[in-house]
């Protein structure tokens, strides 16, 4: 019991505290699901060093050496805390992002993640010293079971109740218990091998075990690297292709771990002859789902279909290892070689596809590399390798399709850090009128007309009938206007420059920026004169003198992974320090998961300032419904004719507090 209570709080510490850094750091990255990613591959990286740690410290001779080593780790671990950075780490807008995330976490929370992620293998290596036998696996699934635990809790229990600061306090806390609780371990063991003149002989069985030779660590590898390389392209899949629903990114997480808990709890759940034939069927159909909207992309289908490949692929993975494991003897350097191919896996899907993929090709490229491991695994029997050949040949030739399709129909198609770009011409349904759209995953960022009449109109959410559009359309005061806009996109909104304008547009993402200045002409066209600022504009706001902005307009919300940190209480005091006397602060809160109408309206209110909804409910053809949120310190900005006609107040959640940097609550604002 104690070895397990000490596994079950290192698992769970373990996976609390990567939401928690991630959610602290976020704000600083301009909130991209690309953090989060990021993230995973650094807590995947730690965790193989952590699992060498163990492997390296179970084959000393001396218990005593590894019970005092590892106790130092603990005790060292514990002037890290608390965990989360300072302001000193906010970044400036130079760094490369992802290298950046890295370096910061390693000096942050490194040293106890690694503690945490060397207590699994070390703790199961002292059970099975002190004679626990083959049954330590169990504490393997226990592990995973914390693990999937604490995934769940994390933003349903914790993150709606307490904010950042009270959460590293009590993690800190736990941390603390937990680091006794496994010094305890280590002393439990000294008193049993002290009490007992030899192990038993099931334990010098054991200790006879011959080491695994390669073959088998290379099947341990391969098996944990796909079975991380389809839990990250999936999930980018499903969030980024089909529906960008918040929360999402859970599922495929709970499904993944769910497999580990069943196939080392013992041999009863995996079974191979049952599993085989809807593994073949569903990779294969999930490889054709690449290339068909129906399978593939939408959301009724895709989502169940996905996950349950996912579901089955990684039983089948992981349940292939759980065959293989070795005597308890050798068990750290299972671990090991589990972890360092679930960490390879995460690089090469995390950090390196995109780079060097223009679209989200690593899913296919995952189902073709999974059928041919599925075909070494079955070789022994000639009828299963040939069908697992043949599985990868038709996961190929689908991989091939869905690459000539991508670039068939996109104009452009690139990748970054930040997600996808594609551009594509497409009808408007009027015979010769044809709109080029951007979109970044599954959302559309705006479109343009083509045709020389149309060229200069704004669309989609920007018509004259919007909330933006409605102030923009005023007529210009005595030297022109000053508007700011948070979201480049197309740069849809400079067409409502004049001449004496200034539009100053902030965005994150570089590639947006080049998109937008190549192939849309809306910048370029513009009457006003234009700047655009590259990199977070929170921080880029907060570093910048006063801009006296007219009007300020607020874009970055119409996707799952909203930037939390543009809509805080913080957020609006750096804003309002940019804006004139009767400037209009425009928040654009159109979503089809989240309501976030009331979370302005809050911190409106919070803040002393007026503000009003103006929903566009049945713009003219072909323009989109759109909601914006109007905020102003001057409530006659809000009262004139052009803006206040068809306006109302935003709606209320009650109970809703304003949304702090440290406490923000998605749950509460699902649709």
């Amino acid at each position: 019991m104690l070895y397990a209570a000490t596994i079950f709080s290192s698992a769970f510490l373990l996976f609390l505290v990567q939401p928690l850094v991630s959610k602290h750091i976020l704000p600083w990255f301009g909130g991209s699901a690309a953090v989060w990613a990021t993230c995973l591959v650094f807590f995947q990286s730690v965790l193989l060093l952590g699992y060498a740690y163990s492997d390296r410290l179970s084959r000393l001779r001396s218990p005593s050496a590894q019970v005092g080593l590892h106790a130092a780790l603990l005790l060292a671990s514990l002037l890290a805390l608390p965990v989360l950075a300072g302001p000193g780490w906010k970044p400036d807008g130079s760094e490369d992002p992802g290298l950046y995330i890295l370096l910061l976490l390693t000096a942050t929370v490194g040293l106890p993640y690694l503690a945490l992620s060397a207590t699994g293998p070390l703790i199961q290596s002292w059970a099975a010293r002190a004679g626990e036998g083959p049954r330590v696996y169990r504490l393997f699934s226990l592990s995973n079971f914390a693990s999937l635990l604490a995934l769940l809790a994390y933003p349903f229990l914790i993150e709606p109740w307490l904010p950042l600061p009270v959460q590293s306090s009590a993690w800190s806390l736990i941390y603390a218990g937990f680091g006794a609780l496994c010094i305890a371990s280590g002393v439990a063991l000294l008193r049993r091998l002290r009490g007992q003149a030899a192990n038993d002989d099931a334990v010098e069985e054991d200790s006879a075990a011959a080491p695994p030779g390669l073959g088998r660590v290379a099947l341990w590898v391969s098996l944990s690297a796909m079975g991380s390389w389809l839990l990250l392209a999936i999930t980018n899949h499903i969030t980024q292709n089909v529906a960008a629903i918040p929360f999402l990114w859970i599922l495929p997480l709970t499904l993944y771990l769910f497999t580990f808990v069943l196939c080392f709890e013992s041999d009863r759940w995996y079974r191979r002859s049952v599993l085989l034939i809807p593994a073949f069927v569903i990779l294969a159909v999930c490889s054709f789902g690449l290339q068909e909207s129906r399978l593939g992309f939408d959301i009724k289908v895709a989502i169940p279909l996905y996950c349950a490949c996912l579901f089955i692929a990684c039983l089948f993975l992981h349940g292939e290892m759980a065959r293989l494991r070795p005597a308890p003897r050798h068990l750290t350097r299972f671990y090991l070689a589990l972890s360092f191919g679930g960490a390879a896996g995460g690089v090469m899907v995390g950090l390196l596809a995109p780079k060097v993929l223009p679209g989200y090709h690593e899913l296919g490229i995952g189902f073709v590399l999974v059928a041919l491991l599925m075909a070494v695994v079955l070789r022994e029997r000639r009828i299963l390798l040939a069908c697992g050949l043949l599985l990868a040949l038709v996961c190929a030739i689908n991989l091939w399709s869905q690459i000539r399709m991508d670039r068939h129909s996109a104009r452009l198609m690139e990748r970054n850090f930040y997600g996808r770009l594609l551009v594509r011409d497409v009808p408007t349904g009027k015979e010769g009128v044809t709109a080029r759209r951007l979109l970044h995953g599954a959302i559309l960022h705006g479109e343009q007309y083509l045709s020389a009449g149309n060229r200069n109109k704004p669309t989609t959410y920007y018509g004259t009938s919007s909330g933006v559009g409605r102030l923009l359309a005023l007529p210009d005061g005595p030297g022109g206007r000053h508007v700011g806009v948070i979201g480049l996109g197309t740069g849809t909104l400079a067409a409502y420059g004049e001449t004496g304008d200034r539009f100053r547009f902030y965005d994150i993402d570089p590639a947006v920026v080049a998109v937008a200045q190549r192939e849309f002409s809306y910048l370029s066209d513009s009457k006003a004169a234009i700047d655009i600022v590259v990199g977070d504009a929170r921080l880029s706001l907060d570093r910048e003198p006063p801009n006296r902005f007219d009007v300020l307009v607020v874009d970055a919300f119409s996707g799952d992974s909203i930037p939390v940190h543009l809509m805080t209480r913080e957020a609006l005091a750096i804003y309002r320090r940019h804006m004139k006397d009767d400037g209009v602060i425009a928040f654009h809160v159109s979503n089809r998961f989240l309501s976030l109408a009331p979370v302005v309206e809050a911190l409106a209110r919070d803040a002393g300032l007026h503000a009003t909804l103006v929903a566009d409910r049945k713009p003219a053809a072909p323009l989109t419904r759109s909601d914006w949120v109007l905020v102003a310190a001057q409530q006659r900005a809000l009262l004139r004719p052009a803006v206040a006609a068809g306006a109302s107040q935003p709606p209320v959640i009650a109970g809703l507090r304003p949304w702090t940097d440290d406490a923000s609550n998605l749950f509460r604002v699902l649709k």
